[in-house]
């Protein structure tokens, strides 16, 4: 086994740790509004898997992606440069506004409940940069995967 297939391997073993992750989230989320008294639990555990288990994945893939873009391919390449912008913006609107409307979701649910004003915008604030952020995984995957030569 070269060093390469390694960190082949294990930048698509890290993209399936990240993206398989965040398509939990929806999972669970629609889970627990069926059953409210586990929401708390449900979002409190999305959240650790987002902190603990889906980023530093992403962290991951874009190590051992920055490594063999320097090392294997070129980094101007347009496929790589296209799947490094989806990357930051998948990381900015991650950190900016996902990130801490889950947080303001979970205060909301504590504070206020399931049905106030505050919970519920929170929700549909998740829901709505969730749906964008798995739409752009998707995406990056699919440059990453088929290489066009736009």
């Amino acid at each position: 086994m070269t060093g390469f297939l390694l960190l082949k391997w294990l930048h698509v073993m890290s993209a399936i740790v990240a993206v398989g992750s965040n398509v939990t989230y929806a999972v669970w989320s629609t889970r627990a509004k069926g059953e409210p008294e586990h929401l708390g639990f449900v979002l409190r555990g999305i959240k650790v898997l987002d902190d603990r288990v889906a980023n530093p994945a992403y962290g991951v893939l874009l190590v051992t992606g920055l490594i063999m873009a320097f090392t294997t391919y070129t980094i101007s390449t347009r496929w790589i440069l296209t799947g490094l912008a989806i990357f930051v913006v998948m990381a900015v609107l991650g950190a900016a506004v996902y990130s801490p409307t889950l947080t303001r979701q979970i205060k909301a649910l504590d504070a206020e409940g399931a049905a106030s004003a505050a919970y519920v915008a929170a929700d549909a604030r998740a829901r709505a940069v969730g749906m964008f952020l798995g739409l752009l995984a998707v995406v990056a995957v699919l440059v990453m995967v088929f290489k066009p030569t736009f």
